[in-house]
């Protein structure tokens, strides 16, 4: 076979060369040790938690080590794309803190553009940069033309794949499609020539020089050192309208850019031997393969599942519905990353988390276990760190747009809202009461009369008479001016008074000797006042209500158990 003629008549109109291409990509200049890293991302729907999770660890790397981070749309296939996609990918991402240094970004208009000197950086836009390391490949007799005649071809696309597979002996198929691969090997300058005056359309495949009986040995920086089989198969480069694959499209690609780690799911592993072999005949230097485990989560039957794209907590756009700040998400996706991140956390409160040094050596290569409480936990703890006014904007500017009424109240009282989120903040131990910005109105609705409700009756144990005594008493001697300790003072004052004692003590050795403790006659006051039996310190929620509303509402509370 006239190899480099095969070329000629495949590829009559690639005129530059490799070589061309590669001086119109420089190396990169960086500092040493820094890392080439990327997000890849087919435009065909919403950014999965499980895209979250490697895309964390690419911008780690690349951040951390002084290197870059970029974007890279892999759109060639124009059947799956969704409208929007990519930009609504570009806007999600950034909004956990993913933010690319180079590759597709929004421009002014809010479409898709370029932004760096590796581009195209969509793969849409780079078909003729894959034909011409195609035609190097058919050049050095690495790859063949598959020609099909068009009205197979139609027949071929109207086959339902998954019957066909499900009604097919998986050996019996294996051992035909091998005869079939080795059959179109035997491709002769004139069948070629024929075919293409006929306006056939024709595949590109590799030519495999592997043996599935024999291993490459390889090492990955997650799972370590393996041994994979050699790639035997004649896989396909370019589709019949000149498209590449994505395994011929991500190798041009990530060798032209520079990328030195590619962090992908474990699911890519059975391609690996075909991306290797495919860097061997391009003459590539190979990246660094990190492939990490798929993220699962626990089914009804307490059994270990994929966190499939229909389960709650996969949609990335679906965190802020819910009101998840990104920063918490962020944390818990650091969590799950590294097993010394919470660690680190307790030690370095006040840091953020982007200063923790990601390591990929304390990578699970088991993978993680999705868990909305573990979620909630970590959230948790990341509002507390925020300052009364960082959670007052969050929660307005949530509220407007997922509970408008609510948000509007919010933000006519804005400063009353502050003062409410400055309850228990800050300290060595803050409170922790929102775990979203959607728990905010059932943790302090209740100091607007919109929203106040009574979440329950005082217990039967407890004489109506003693809880309107406790009433008149605290009455009698509130006075917003006082401070906390004479505040409280006076309510044990009023509980003892009353019978109640306030030697916790005593009450403990023989409850029987008083009608409550002072506990109790607090609780009288706060479900009163707020309605509830358990919320923000009473002392700070008298302050806000200010007397007359306290007072408004132990009456109300009066003629209610009357």
């Amino acid at each position: 076979m006239d190899y480099q003629r095969l070329a000629e008549l495949l590829f009559p109109n690639v005129t530059k060369t490799t070589a061309d291409i590669e001086a119109e990509y420089p190396a990169r200049v960086l500092p040493e040790g820094a890392k080439v890293t990327r997000f890849a991302p087919s435009p065909t729907g919403f950014v999965h938690f499980g895209g979250l999770f490697p895309t964390t660890v690419a911008e780690r790397l690349a951040h951390q080590s002084g290197g870059v981070l970029y974007l890279r749309i892999e759109d060639t296939d124009a059947r799956r794309e969704v409208k929007g996609a990519a930009e609504g990918l570009i806007k999600t991402l950034a909004r956990y803190n993913i933010n690319f240094d180079e590759g597709a970004v929004l421009g002014e208009n809010g479409e898709v553009c370029d932004k760096g000197a590796y581009g195209p950086y969509k793969q849409s836009l780079r078909g003729p940069i894959y034909h011409v390391f195609a035609k190097q490949l058919v050049s050095e007799g690495k790859a063949y033309p598959c020609f099909t005649a068009a009205e197979e071809l139609e027949e071929l696309l109207a086959v339902n794949k998954k019957e066909e597979i499900k009604n097919t002996d998986w050996q019996a198929e294996a051992e035909s499609r091998r005869a079939e691969m080795l059959k179109a090997r035997e491709i002769t300058l004139e069948d070629v020539e024929k075919n293409l005056a006929a306006g056939n359309p024709f595949v590109l495949r590799i030519l495999a020089d592997g043996d599935a009986d024999r291993k490459i040995k390889f090492t990955d920086l997650v799972k370590g050192n393996m041994e994979i089989p050699e790639n035997d198969e004649d896989f396909v480069l370019l589709k019949s309208d000149g498209i590449p694959t994505y395994h011929f499209a991500h190798a041009v690609d990530d060798h032209l850019m520079g990328t030195t780690h590619v962090i992908r799911g474990e699911e890519w592993l059975p391609s690996l031997a075909k991306h290797l072999q495919l860097f061997r005949y391009l003459g590539f230097k190979t990246p660094k393969y990190m492939h990490i485990a798929q993220i699962m989560r626990l089914d009804e039957n307490g059994n270990k599942k994929k966190l499939s794209k229909r389960d709650m907590g996969a949609n990335m756009d679906d965190y802020t519905g819910m009101g998840y700040c990104p920063e918490a998400v962020c944390e818990y996706v650091m969590t799950l990353l590294n097993s010394n991140y919470e660690e680190w956390r307790m030690q370095n409160s006040d840091k953020p988390y982007t200063d923790f040094p990601f390591n990929i050596k304390k990578m699970s290569v088991s993978g993680c276990l999705f868990d909305f409480d573990k979620l909630n936990d970590v959230s948790k703890n990341v509002i507390s760190r925020m300052d009364a006014k960082k959670v007052t904007d969050a929660v307005i500017e949530w509220a407007l747009e997922y509970d408008t009424p609510f948000g509007i109240l919010l933000q006519e009282n804005r400063a009353m809202a502050e003062q409410i989120f400055a309850i228990g903040r800050g300290g060595k131990k803050p409170r922790k009461d929102l775990a979203t910005w959607r728990d905010a109105k059932p943790y302090m609705g209740f100091f607007f009369d919109e929203y106040f409700e009574v979440e329950c009756d005082y217990p039967e144990k407890f004489p109506k008479e003693d809880i309107c005594a406790v009433f008149d008493g605290f009455l009698d001697s509130f006075d917003e001016n006082d401070d906390m300790n004479v505040w409280f003072d006076k309510i044990k004052a009023v509980a003892t008074a009353n019978g109640y004692t306030t030697d916790m003590k005593a009450y403990k050795a023989d409850p029987s000797a008083f009608k409550g403790n002072v506990a109790d006659v607090s609780m009288f006051l706060r479900l009163a006042v707020t309605g509830k039996i358990n919320s923000p310190d009473m002392y700070s929620v008298m302050q806000i209500l200010g007397k007359d509303k306290v007072t408004e509402r132990i009456e109300a509370m009066r003629a209610k158990i009357n």
